[in-house]
């Protein structure tokens, strides 16, 4: 296995090895030259001579001396070669001793050279997403959402005054090298109950671990290693992400949408105003949502990644409370809209309880019409196929595909179908299906090279 490894086209070791072999050669043909030359006045039965007809191999019959010395010299290439690497590597290895050498060199070298993909959205779909992706490239980044206000996140949110921190967590846990190692660890939740929600309202935010009023109960490692970091950053929220992101070591990085504390917004199709992402995620019937307040910024990392991807992926992951409220950060889909990068969204293979009940394909886009987004997507990627095992007594129901939406028309994205559903779970993508769908539709539209930039504002509706 580690054989073919070292063979994958693109690795960046074999061609250094046969200009390494090549160049032996060249200096064995000298060798022997020289050999020829000293050893021609020698005479046949003195002491030298027989010791150079040894070296020769001159007691082999003399179509098997070749074939002897070639097996001889590439078996000691080859263990040359390996362990003068691996003595030069080893002093700088920062990974675990019991991965293979060349399932690192891989990873560095030949994912270095996938497409530059940024995915928006939170919660288990944008981490489902990452799982998959990884597998195709390193220059992953994933714009998460923070408007989350339940659970651990919430609390924290509420008494330390930062964003939400646990779809960034369960981000880095999905990019991490080692995942079921850093999973155990970050996702490990202390002993106690879990917070059911944020603190009532009214209370001012504050900062300082020392008044943490809640306790270690129910909250996950990662949650807390990230807002000690945000204590050691002096409160830039920015920066802590970017030194766990460095300190974990993950393949490709995970950013926030915004490092303002927001709140995310509803109004219900009866006109109800429902505040809170919690509380949104169990209403139905959910029309719009907006962030407050006005004054959020996106974070320029993010900006900065849209502006250079080769692919954006919206979603999958809960439409009202993951998807949208990265979106909606200002500045976010107009860096979208501006890129040269092929947009897909990635719709949900199946409906959630409470803000999607009953939702089909063409209500999830016009859902991002009714919010001026339907022109960001080039393409919709959903599911078609509808004979996974669902869950016992889930509530949720596969996504039907009736398409064009009534907001868009003909001038709306494409529809790519394709199955990309967990064969044993029909409420959860498959990351390595729903990856490769995703590079199979941007090779077709052109592969390496990137869009030229295209006016996508002319789409809206």
């Amino acid at each position: 296995m580690n054989l073919r490894r070292w063979l994958t086209v693109g690795i960046g070791v074999k061609r250094w090895l046969l200009i390494a072999f090549a160049g032996l050669l060249v200096l064995a043909v000298g060798v022997a030259h020289f050999l020829r030359q000293v050893t021609s006045d020698l005479a046949p039965a003195s002491a030298a001579m027989s010791v150079m007809d040894f070296v020769t191999l001159q007691f082999l019959p003399f179509n098997v001396r070749g074939l002897a010395a070639a097996v001889l010299g590439v078996g000691l290439f080859g263990i040359g070669a390996y362990k003068l690497v691996r003595a030069l590597v080893d002093p700088f290895a920062l990974w675990d001793r019991d991965q293979p050498m060349v399932e690192v060199i891989y990873q560095k070298r030949f994912l270095a050279r996938g497409p530059r993909v940024v995915a928006i959205g939170g919660g288990t779909g944008l981490s489902t997403l990452l799982r998959g992706l990884k597998e195709h490239s390193s220059n992953l980044t994933a714009v998460v959402t923070v408007a989350d206000d339940g659970g651990s996140s919430g609390v924290l949110r509420e008494e330390l005054g930062i964003p939400a921190v646990g779809d960034i967590r369960n981000c880095i846990v999905a990019l991490a090298d080692a995942e079921p190692l850093m999973s155990r660890l970050l996702q490990y939740r202390f002993p106690g109950s879990e917070p059911e929600g944020p603190p009532e309202p009214g209370l001012p935010p504050v900062r300082g671990a020392e008044q943490l009023s809640v306790g270690l109960g129910g909250h996950a490692v990662g949650n807390l290693l990230l807002a000690a970091l945000v204590e050691l950053e002096d409160g830039d929220f920015e920066e802590a992400v970017r030194e766990m992101n460095r300190v974990l070591a993950v393949r490709g990085r995970v950013v926030p949408a915004s490092g303002t504390v927001l709140t995310l917004c509803a109004r219900l199709r009866d006109g109800t105003e429902v505040e809170g992402q919690s509380r949104i995620a169990r209403s139905d019937d959910v029309d719009t949502v907006w962030i407050r307040p006005d004054t959020v910024r996106p974070a320029q990392d993010a900006l900065a990644a849209i502006g250079e991807a080769d692919i954006v992926v919206i979603g999958p992951g809960s439409l009202y409370t993951s998807i949208l409220p990265a979106l909606l950060v200002p500045g976010i889909s107009e860096a979208i809209a501006a890129s040269g990068a092929l947009v897909v969204f990635a719709c949900n293979v199946a409906t959630q309880p409470g803000e999607t009940r009953g939702l089909d394909l063409a209500d999830h886009v016009d859902a991002l019409a009714r919010h001026d987004l339907a022109h960001l997507p080039d393409i919709v990627l959903a599911n078609n196929r509808f004979d996974a095992m669902a869950p016992e007594g889930s509530l949720a129901e596969p996504v039907r595909l009736r398409w064009p939406p009534a907001s868009t028309g003909a001038a709306g994205p494409r529809l790519v179908l394709d199955d990309v559903v967990d064969p044993e779970n029909a409420h959860r993508h498959d990351p390595l299906r729903l990856a490769a769908a995703i590079l199979g539709v941007w090779a077709r539209e052109g592969g390496r090279g990137r869009r030229a930039n295209v006016a996508r504002v002319g789409r809206a509706s």
